[in-house]
């Protein structure tokens, strides 16, 4: 009798690990489902853009929106069980096709977001800045305008409010999207000052110019031509005027007075338009750069010719390129020819 019953408690006992490690294995097949099963259906890698303040419901409702999650619940659990919830990091996140909840997780607890390659060009304006850099970045553009509006905030940065476009530098940047107006602009200034070598500020200082003034002729330039080889001896001609006490007579500050981006042909009638950044009319350089100079025009007023021209006019072959006159007669040759090739092409305003 002893014996059958010490069977009997063995065989019960052995029942008993048998149900648990069933369970056991149940379980832990269940979360291993839940945390490391591919739990995201995409054709191709997508990003999800979490705002700044955002709450976990705003996340998964993000999620949903793009259709990223196979199932919403096995998310939420494994985002409870891993601390997502109270955790959550605005930012960039590039998420892959076949990703695990724990591994999506992981990645927008830690705040592993992927830089935006921001890009700004062909810029006139400062609202156009803006609104170039708030279509890249979760910024709100007029936040970012408000700044460079703000005499007190640009004052220690060394810009006004008229001259702040010089501030920023045409190129790619890899930066976050959840940067703020005031961290964009503070890391623009970092860029700035990394772009003024002490070469460049050398240059500078010998053709008699600041580095924001450097940026206001280089943006005169720029809009004078797009031929690398032209821009240096437009920038010396500019030079040789302003040296002179001569008025700039810069076409491109009529078009940037007037506001209208379209015109073609500068006629007589825009040379009397009030306003500072009219060179017809006001001696010395606009108060501002007339749009966003890029490194290559800065650096061809840094490297400009040297020579003896006062005068340039477009070449009526359309190349692009120009004529140069040391004197005004060979200029109204010059202007002639251009003018007469205008109006062969109907070219009025």
């Amino acid at each position: 009798m002893k014996q059958q019953t010490k069977t009997k408690i063995l065989k019960g006992m052995w029942w008993t690990v048998g149900v648990l490690v069933v369970i056991v294995a149940t379980l832990g097949y269940f979360i291993y489902q839940r945390l490391y099963s591919p739990n995201t259906r995409l054709q191709q890698d997508d990003f999800l853009y979490i705002p700044t303040s955002a709450d976990f419901e705003t996340v998964v409702s993000l999620l949903d929106e793009k259709h990223l999650l196979v199932d919403e619940a096995t998310f939420r659990w494994t985002a409870q069980k891993m601390n997502y919830i109270d955790r959550i990091k605005p930012g960039r996140y590039k998420v892959k096709s076949g990703m695990s909840n724990r591994s999506l997780v992981t990645m927008l607890r830690a705040g592993k977001q992927v830089p935006v390659q921001l890009k700004f060009n062909t810029v006139r304006t400062k609202v156009q800045l803006t609104e170039r850099v708030g279509e890249q970045l979760e910024v709100e553009h007029t936040a970012l305008l408000h700044l460079l509006d703000d005499s007190d905030y640009l004052q220690p940065l060394g810009f006004t409010t008229n001259n702040a476009l010089a501030l920023f530098l045409p190129n790619t940047y890899e930066i976050y999207w959840n940067t703020s107006a005031d961290q964009f602009i503070k890391r623009m200034k970092r860029e700035y000052d990394k772009f003024w070598t002490a070469d460049r500020m050398r240059k500078a200082k010998q053709a008699g110019l600041s580095p924001v003034e450097v940026s206001i002729l280089a943006s005169i330039v720029q809009q004078e031509s797009n031929k690398e080889d032209d821009k240096p001896i437009i920038a010396g001609v500019y030079l040789n005027r302003y040296r002179n006490g001569w008025k700039l007579d810069a076409d491109p500050t009529l078009i940037y007075a007037a506001g209208d981006f379209t015109i073609t042909r500068v006629l007589n009638i825009h040379k009397s338009i009030d306003s500072p950044d009219n060179t017809y009319l006001y001696k010395g350089l606009p108060p501002g750069p007339i749009c966003l100079p890029t490194q290559k025009s800065i650096d061809a007023v840094l490297n400009y010719t040297h020579h003896n021209y006062f005068y340039f006019c477009a070449r009526e072959d359309f190349s692009g390129y120009h004529n140069f006159a040391a004197t005004y007669p060979q200029h109204l040759v010059n202007a002639s020819k251009f003018q007469r090739a205008l109006d062969r092409r109907g070219i009025r305003n």
